[in-house]
C-alpha cells in the first residue's frame, strides 16, 4: 500500500501518459509543476525506491515507466477517502457527490443502471 503525494501523481500521470525519457517527462510536468529537469530526475529516483517508478539504466537515455497502473492508484484514492471521511459507507459518499455535483441525464440512467444491476 502507498499514499501518494500530489507531486507523485504529477510524475506518474506523466509516465501513464507515455512520456518515457527524462526529457519528455519534464515536459509533460513543467506547466503543472515549474520543476527544472534536475528536480524530476530527483522525484524519479525517490519513486523508484518507493516502488513507483521502474528506471531501464541499460539504454541511453533511460527509460522511465510507471510500476504501478493508474487504476490501483486510483482505487486506492478512492477507498482511503471512502474510509476516512465516510467510514466506508459508500452511499453516503454517493449521496454526498450527488447533491454538490450536477450530473447529466445520461450520467443519471448509467447510475440507475449501474444500481439496478447491483441489485441494491
Amino acid at each position: 500500500m502507498y499514499k501518494l503525494t500530489d507531486s507523485e501523481w504529477i510524475v506518474l500521470e506523466a509516465l501513464w501518459g507515455g512520456n518515457e525519457n527524462l526529457g519528455q517527462i519534464t515536459d509533460a510536468v513543467k506547466s503543472q509543476s515549474g520543476w527544472s529537469r534536475n528536480t524530476v530526475h530527483t522525484y524519479l529516483t525517490r519513486m523508484e525506491n518507493k516502488g513507483l517508478v521502474n528506471i531501464d539504466r541499460t539504454v541511453e537515455p533511460h527509460i522511465y515507466t510507471a510500476a504501478v497502473s493508474r487504476d490501483d492508484c486510483a482505487r486506492q484514492e478512492r477507498s482511503a477517502l471512502l474510509n476516512k471521511v465516510y467510514g466506508g459507507a459508500a452511499g453516503d459518499l454517493l449521496v454526498a457527490f450527488l447533491k454538490e455535483t450536477h450530473i447529466t441525464p445520461e450520467e443519471r440512467d448509467r447510475l440507475k443502471k449501474l444500481l439496478d444491476e447491483m441489485e441494491v
